[in-house]
């Protein structure tokens, strides 16, 4: 059988599964969320044992030491693999809630009700965790999922979703509601992009190349998430002592994820007290500063940003620097540059904090705290699949919910149309 053809098979038999998967209920979802997480430890040793197959395979293609952990399992990680599946277990099933109902002048009542999705396309990269955590979610909310991962990873996918698989078919549900492309060619993913009959959504995890190889070959839906140029405003009202903690852990805590401070703005009434503190301690920490005239004025130290740098998604310990008049050109910079992650703003004002709450566009937004915090589970959400930088259907780190869409409900008492 053809890639074409065995693609077009999963999906056909994935749609079908969905039906059954949006009529379980919550508490048999929980407890097949909570077999898989006891099988995958009771098959931590086999689990290894593929993923080292992956291991050495990456090391014999070069992969970098930095993908190559990305890729690797041993049992810690297999353990909180299977902890993130308790704590998917353990969050609120959105389905079947009602969010709002209201009556007409002829007494109908009338509602929203949230349903599953259907079937989501998880397309991802050389992380094997994340075939069982999107599983996860998909399955708790409902829908039938199909994943493609990285060939890095090919062994180690394989290897988790038989494992819960397993789980599924033992409890009789049926097992295409979690499938997983076997192979590793490309037409696999150009393939499972043209089923736009069979599936609804598809979500790529990955790098800006891999989201707009999707986004440019998909017939389906796509949440993208192209990059994240986070900015930070320090207004001229900032605690000084509060803007650096925050500018220090948005920056160097984690540098190469999507949700760290790429672009500093300073608000020119405090440019020549903070900037020089900031400098220094950022300097201190290994950072490069990029900075406009007014910014190096104070911190010599930075080389000359040019137009790229406020476009940039640096994933490292550079930092783009500009000084601005007020908090109007703050926000007319972060509308323009943007890739509608996430902002901060740093004030003892309330007025400019709300103004700054309500003009920036990003899809997160926020006061006196570090851009680190846009991810699902700090955010409250128990675990995300991802985080959609469009505004269809979902803008920000998605969770449970954002698996879910709503339908119309409508209870009448014989009511008929005039």
């Amino acid at each position: 059988m053809s890639i074409a053809a065995q693609v077009a098979r999963i999906a056909v038999d994935a749609r079908e599964a969905s039906l059954t998967m949006a009529r379980l209920s919550t508490g048999v979802k929980n407890d097949m969320l909570l077999s898989m997480s006891a099988a995958l430890l009771a098959q931590a040793a086999h689990l290894v044992a593929e993923n080292a197959r992956d291991l050495e395979a990456g090391r014999q293609k070069g992969l970098s030491s930095a993908m190559l952990d990305r890729l690797m399992l041993d049992e810690k990680r297999i353990t909180g693999i299977a902890d993130a599946l308790r704590e998917v277990a353990a969050l609120p099933d959105p389905v079947g809630e009602v969010t709002k109902m209201w009556k007409r002048p002829n007494e109908l009542m009338v509602g929203k009700m949230r349903i599953p999705l259907g079937t989501i396309g998880i397309i991802y990269e050389a992380r094997p965790n994340v075939t069982a955590d999107a599983a996860a979610l998909c399955l708790k909310a409902g829908n039938a999922v199909v994943l493609r991962g990285g060939s890095e990873a090919i062994h180690s996918n394989r290897a988790i979703a038989a494992v819960l698989q397993g789980v599924m078919k033992a409890m009789g549900i049926p097992e295409a509601a979690l499938s997983l492309i076997p192979f590793t060619e490309r037409e696999g993913v150009l393939e499972m992009l043209k089923q736009e009959e069979l599936i609804d959504l598809i979500i790529p995890r990955g790098g800006e190349s891999l989201i707009r190889f999707v986004v440019e070959n998909s017939r389906i839906p796509v949440i993208k998430h192209y990059k994240g140029v986070c900015h930070i405003f320090v207004d001229q009202s900032a605690d000084f002592a509060k803007a650096e903690q925050i500018i220090v852990n948005s920056k160097t805590q984690r540098p190469g994820v999507c949700n760290a401070l790429e672009t500093l703005l300073i608000h020119k009434d405090v440019a020549a007290e903070f900037i020089p503190r900031i400098a220094a301690t950022l300097t201190a920490l290994g950072v490069e500063l990029r900075g406009d005239d007014a910014f190096r004025l104070y911190a010599p130290q930075a080389t000359p940003a040019t137009e790229e740098d406020w476009y940039a998604e640096y994933l490292e310990l550079i930092l783009a620097c500009r000084v601005v008049d007020d908090i109007d050109a703050a926000i007319d910079h972060i509308n323009r540059y943007c890739s509608l992650h996430t902002e901060s703003i740093i004030t003892s004002d309330y007025s400019r904090a709300q103004r700054f709450i309500r003009e920036v566009n990003s899809s997160c937004v926020m006061v006196n705290a570090s851009t680190r915090f846009a991810d699902g589970n700090q955010l409250g959400l128990g675990a995300e699949i991802g985080i959609s930088t469009t505004k269809l259907h979902s803008f920000g780190p998605m969770g449970l919910e954002d698996l879910t869409t709503t339908k119309f409900i409508v209870y009448g008492d014989g009511q008929v149309r005039e």
